[in-house]
């Protein structure tokens, strides 16, 4: 668990680069569930990435930074890295893994980021040995880094300012640095609330640690949920999130789409897969009743995409 502290110094340190994003209530034909989004679809560079990024570069001694900056990303975290490293004068290298979608690579370019495209497989070794082999620079991890957790973990502060009484916050789960953060600022303020992870059905690599009782490798398969989903849990990760949430919830590619479209018609929301699971869950009925909170956690999605989707297909 990140210390409450940390995640209050963190809120403090980014201030200024990170948006403090609404709380809107989604209004539909049904009574219950009452749902509620959290648009972090509307930061600067359209993902709640900012936060941890900005947290973690800020807080390493400027000394480690003066090399650049590296990190690892699908895109969303990328662009993170890329805007802090802007602001700071400093480089950003970024490794991606080959099916990373076109609109964050050239988020991450516009930027002024370097983009390193390598294999799925080679792409999650560097997830797992934080390093990109003949890159210098300090590395930011993506998920596991503990001023990357505390910076997400400022979105549960604002979450239980907003509405004080949440019964379920859905989480949209890849390697569980959102999860954590938020999770452990809600179990100290408000422990009664549940907390569920969210994955596409086509890496749900939590639920099946989580049924297993420890990380397992799962069958990932790469999807227009971009942003989510995973091979396995990453060792360091299990223990943190283990304990923090009530459990997981996979949902289809089929309803992953149709909840991009529902906040599109009715909160006029674009959304991309992985920032659309949390209410694909709450609509499925998985999450229960009450007054549920679903992190919409980025809105980076190819244009051809969110069309196809629109026109009320699942790529």
């Amino acid at each position: 668990m990140i210390e409450l502290a940390e995640i209050e110094a963190a809120r403090e340190r980014i201030r200024g680069a990170a948006l403090r994003t609404p709380l809107v209530r989604l209004y539909l034909d049904d009574a219950e569930p009452e749902i509620w989004c959290k648009l972090e679809t509307l930061q600067p560079i359209g993902s709640f990435k900012i936060r941890g990024a900005t947290n973690a570069i800020l807080k390493a001694p400027a000394a480690r930074r003066a090399a650049g900056l590296v990190t690892a990303s699908a895109g969303n975290m990328a662009q993170g890295v890329a805007w802090a490293a802007r602001d700071l004068g400093l480089s950003a290298t970024i490794a991606v893994p080959e099916h990373a979608p076109e609109a964050k690579l050239a988020a991450i370019e516009r930027l002024g980021g370097r983009v390193l495209k390598m294999p799925y497989d080679d792409w999650w070794r560097v997830i797992v040995t934080s390093a990109v082999d003949g890159v210098p620079g300090l590395f930011i991890h993506p998920v596991q880094d503990e001023g990357v957790m505390a910076g997400n973990g400022t979105i549960g502060l604002e979450i239980l300012e907003d509405l004080t009484d949440p019964d379920v916050i859905l989480i949209p789960y890849g390697g569980g640095g959102l999860t954590v953060g938020i999770a452990s600022a809600i179990r100290v303020l408000r422990p009664s609330t549940k907390i569920y992870a969210v994955e596409p059905e086509t890496g749900a690599a939590l639920g099946a640690a989580l049924a297993g009782g420890r990380p397992v490798e799962v069958d990932y398969r790469a999807s227009f949920v971009d942003g989510s989903g995973s091979r396995s849990v990453l060792e360091p990760m299990w223990p943190l999130v283990s304990e923090l949430v009530d459990g997981a919830i996979a949902v289809t590619l089929d309803e992953t789409a149709a909840a991009v479209r529902m906040l599109a018609s009715r909160a006029r929301v674009v959304a991309e897969g992985a920032g659309a699971l949390a209410l694909a869950a709450a609509l499925s009925g998985r999450a229960g009743a009450g007054k549920i909170v679903c992190i919409v956690s980025g809105g980076n999605i190819n244009l051809v995409t969110l069309a196809e989707i629109l026109g009320g297909a699942t790529p």
